[in-house]
C-alpha cells in the first residue's frame, strides 16, 4: 500500500470542493473520508507525505487525550467529557479498521501499560472506577508485583493496563492511509506549500508557488508548519521536538528484562517505549523547544535506558530521529470550524494517533452532514502560546516536571526500601522473642 514514488507538484490552477493543507495523519484521514463520499479533495503538502511528526509516530493507539480526564471534566462537565472520551475510542477503532485494510505489514501488538514512578495504590482504585464504569474503557489495575514481573526495574510501582490498546508501525500506517485516500479519489500534491489563504466568501482561494486553487472548504492540518498562511493559528502552538531511537538487536537479554509486548509509558509522560522486531527496544524521551540534530540525544537516550533498566547493560542504538509536534497551552487538540468553510485539525502533541483519526472524522462529518460534535472541543479555544518566551517557559516547565518526577520517584523508592527494612527488623525482633520464650 505504501506509495514510494514522488507525487507531483501542483502546477495548474484547480477548483475543488475541499482543500486539505498538510498530509499528516489528521489531514489524510479527513481527505479519505471526504473522498469516499464523492467529494473532490486536494491535499497540499509543503514537503512530502508525513514530513512532520506524523511520518514516524511511535504507533501507540489507545483512548484518551493529553489532558487528564479530571481536568477535562472540570472544563466541559461530566457528560461532555464522557462523550469526548467516546469519540476518542471511536478514533482508536477507526485506526484499527484502516490498519486491517492496509494489511499484516503493520505488525500489530496489543496492550498498553501506564506505569507510575510513585506508589499510587489508593488513587488507582478511583481512576479505574471512573475509566471503567463511567467512561466505558477496558482497563485493569496492576499491583506492584505484577508490574515488576514484566518490567524488571525498581523504578515502577502500580500501573493501569489497557488491554484493548494496540501498536502498529506508524510510518506504514501513514503511507497506507495516503494510498487509500488516493484510491478513493483524493489528489495529493507534494512540494506544494500554501503561500497564502483567502478564506473570505463562499469560494476560498489558496495560492501556491506555481498555481492557485479554489475550494468551498479549507482544512488547516499543517500543525506548526502552516506559518504565514495562518500565522495566528501557528502562534497558538508550542513547537516541541521529541527524540526517539531504536536499539540494535538485544537478543535474549531484552526478554529477560522486559516481557510486556505492548507500549509502556509513565504517568509523567517522560518515557515511552516498546519492543519492536522481536528483540529491539524503541524508546522516546528527550524533548526540546528548538530543533537539534537527533544524534546529540543518542547518549541521553542510552543513559535513560540504563537508568530505568540497569540489567540491560549498555544498549547500542541503530537509529535516532526526531519529530516536531504542536502542543497547545490547554493541552487539548484544536478541532473544529474557525469560520464558515475554514476548519482546523491541529495541536496533536501528546494526544496520540486516536486523536488525529477522530479529528479527521469529525471534520469530514461536519462538512458532509453538518454534524456539529466538533463543538465539544470549542471550550478549548485558540490561545496564544507565547512566542519565543513561550518556548523558554515550555522548556522550563519540562525541566521542572522531569526534576519533580525524578525527586518523587526517588522518595517513593526510599520509602519502599525503608518499609522493607522496618519489616525485616520487626521479623527479627519477633523471632528473637519467640526464641527467648517471652511471647512478646
Amino acid at each position: 500500500m505504501q506509495n514510494t514514488g514522488a507525487r507531483r507538484r501542483l502546477t495548474l490552477d484547480r477548483d475543488v470542493e475541499v482543500c486539505v493543507i498538510g498530509a499528516g495523519l489528521a489531514g489524510l484521514t479527513a481527505a479519505l473520508e471526504l473522498s469516499r463520499k464523492g467529494m473532490s479533495v486536494a491535499v497540499l503538502e509543503g514537503r512530502h507525505v508525513g514530513w512532520g511528526a506524523s511520518g514516524r509516530p511511535l504507533g501507540t493507539v489507545m483512548p484518551g487525550y493529553g489532558l487528564p480526564v479530571n481536568d477535562i471534566i472540570a472544563r466541559v462537565g461530566f457528560d461532555n467529557a464522557r462523550e469526548m472520551w467516546a469519540l476518542s475510542r471511536q478514533g482508536a477503532n477507526y485506526v484499527r479498521h484502516i490498519a486491517d485494510k492496509i494489511g499484516p505489514e503493520l505488525e500489530l501488538s496489543y496492550g498498553a501499560l501506564e506505569v507510575s514512578n510513585v506508589d499510587i495504590g489508593d488513587r488507582l482504585i478511583g481512576r479505574l472506577q471512573m475509566l471503567g464504569e463511567d467512561f466505558g474503557t477496558e482497563v485493569e489495575g496492576w499491583q506492584v508485583d505484577h508490574v515488576r514481573d514484566v518490567l524488571r526495574t525498581r523504578r515502577y510501582f502500580h500501573a493501569v493496563h489497557y488491554p484493548g490498546a494496540f501498536q502498529i508501525d506508524g510510518s506504514k500506517y501513514l503511507h497506507g492511509l495516503a494510498a487509500q485516500a488516493e484510491a478513493a479519489g483524493a489528489r495529493i500534491y507534494e512540494e506544494t506549500p500554501a503561500l497564502s489563504i483567502d478564506a473570505a466568501g463562499i469560494r476560498k482561494r489558496i495560492v501556491t508557488p506555481a498555481a492557485r486553487m479554489r475550494a468551498s472548504h479549507i482544512v488547516l492540518a499543517g500543525n506548526v508548519y502552516l506559518g504565514g498562511p495562518s500565522q495566528r493559528l501557528t502562534d497558538t502552538l508550542l513547537p516541541v521536538w521529541r527524540y526517539a531511537a531504536v536499539s540494535e538487536p538485544l537478543g535474549d537479554r531484552l526478554a529477560e528484562v522486559i516481557s510486556f509486548q505492548g507500549s509502556v509509558m509513565d504517568t509523567d509522560d517522560i518515557d515511552h517505549f516498546r519492543i519492536v522486531d522481536g528483540d529491539r527496544l524503541m524508546w522516546a524521551g528527550p524533548e526540546t523547544t528548538w530543533s537539534a540534530n537527533p544524534q546529540r540525544f543518542a547518549a541521553a537516550i542510552r543513559r535513560r535506558i540504563r537508568t530505568v533498566f540497569p540489567a540491560l547493560g549498555r544498549v547500542e542504538l541503530a537509529d535516532v530521529w526526531s519529530g516536531v509536534v504542536g502542543q497547545t497551552v490547554h493541552g487539548m487538540p484544536q478541532i473544529g470550524q474557525l469560520r464558515r468553510g475554514l476548519w482546523v485539525a491541529s495541536g496533536f502533541g501528546r494526544q496520540g494517533m486516536s486523536a488525529t483519526a477522530l479529528a479527521g472524522q469529525l471534520i469530514a462529518n461536519g462538512i458532509l452532514w453538518r454534524d456539529d460534535r466538533w463543538r465539544l472541543f470549542s471550550p478549548f479555544e485558540l490561545v496564544w502560546a507565547g512566542g519565543r518566551a513561550g518556548r523558554v517557559a515550555g522548556k522550563a516547565v519540562d525541566v521542572w516536571t522531569r526534576g519533580g518526577a525524578a525527586a518523587a520517584g526517588a522518595l517513593a523508592r526510599w520509602r519502599e526500601r525503608a518499609a522493607i527494612r522496618e519489616a525485616a527488623r520487626e521479623a527479627r525482633l519477633a523471632a528473637a522473642n519467640r526464641q527467648a520464650g517471652t511471647g512478646h
